[in-house]
């Protein structure tokens, strides 16, 4: 009865909404970063997001508006860094991220009543997300997706053979300005659910996990959805319950998901 009581609050349906199509989307998208070895981009743009959410708060607009294109903008630039400056791709991100959290702390410094709303979107609060965060979410996860299966025989050749992609014509530059375009995007849709400091984890835990028994890339991208899933589901409910936050409940039910996998490998 309880239960049934539970599913009846507004809050807690935007939240299985929104949270169910994020999942996905991370998942999806986190199998070919896992697979790349470009997890830490992830990381790095989500530190960005603080800055381009500080900024947004500071002006009084609407966060989203000015984080999704400065961490697009990010993305590339972290690309660009890459291929002109001749560093490393970890090397690329660490410079962009310690650029935009530290952005964010000197506008967060400099401001007079917004820290506590920028502390809230350090850890998220999928409880209190609002209608048109769900609107968007679910249009936004959509799109991804979309793009995700127009390119997946790209994405996938240049995932798993870069030279033997080339040779057949895949413009793989391309294909990696797609996909960190792609993930900027689930980044910041990301930072409602588990907030700054956990999205990444939202991205790299399921695949991870899935990687460890499945039988196929698309059976792992099948399986890392569900696992995403779950986690979002159980981490909200929990979270309720238990009055606990509930993006930290999500990872670490990922956490826990993931543990068990390798445990499964290991005796399977």
């Amino acid at each position: 009865m309880e239960i049934i009581n539970f599913l009846q609050y507004a809050f807690i349906q935007k939240a299985f909404l929104a949270g169910s199509f994020i999942a996905v989307t991370c998942a999806a998208l986190g199998m070919f970063l896992v697979l790349r070895k470009m997890s830490l981009i992830s990381d790095g743009l989500s530190h960005v997001s603080f800055g381009a959410i500080a900024i947004g708060l500071f002006f009084g607009t609407y966060p989203y508006y000015i984080a999704v294109p400065i961490v697009m903008a990010a993305s590339y630039l972290i690309l660009k860094i890459t291929e002109k400056a001749k560093v490393y791709g970890d090397a690329a991100i660490g410079i962009v991220s310690a650029v935009g959290i530290s952005g964010g702390v000197i506008i967060a410094s400099l401001s007079k009543g917004f820290n506590v709303d920028l502390l809230s979107y350090l850890f998220g609060n999928i409880l209190s997300i609002r209608t048109s965060e769900v609107v968007l979410s679910v249009l936004l996860s959509l799109v991804v997706l979309a793009i995700l299966y127009y390119y997946y025989w790209d994405l996938f050749s240049a995932t798993f053979d870069v030279e033997y992609a080339k040779t057949t014509g895949i413009k793989t530059s391309r294909i990696s300005v797609v996909l960190t375009l792609l993930t900027s995007l689930v980044v910041v849709l990301s930072v409602k659910v588990v907030g700054v400091m956990l999205v990444s984890s939202l991205m790299i835990l399921p695949a991870a996990a899935a990687l460890q028994n499945a039988k196929g890339f698309r059976a792992a991208i099948f399986i890392a959805c569900c696992f995403s899933l779950i986690s979002v589901l159980l981490g909200i409910t929990f979270s309720f319950f238990l009055d606990i936050p509930a993006g930290a409940t999500i990872v670490m039910i990922n956490a826990v998901i993931f543990a068990l996998a390798v445990i499964y490998k290991r005796i399977a």
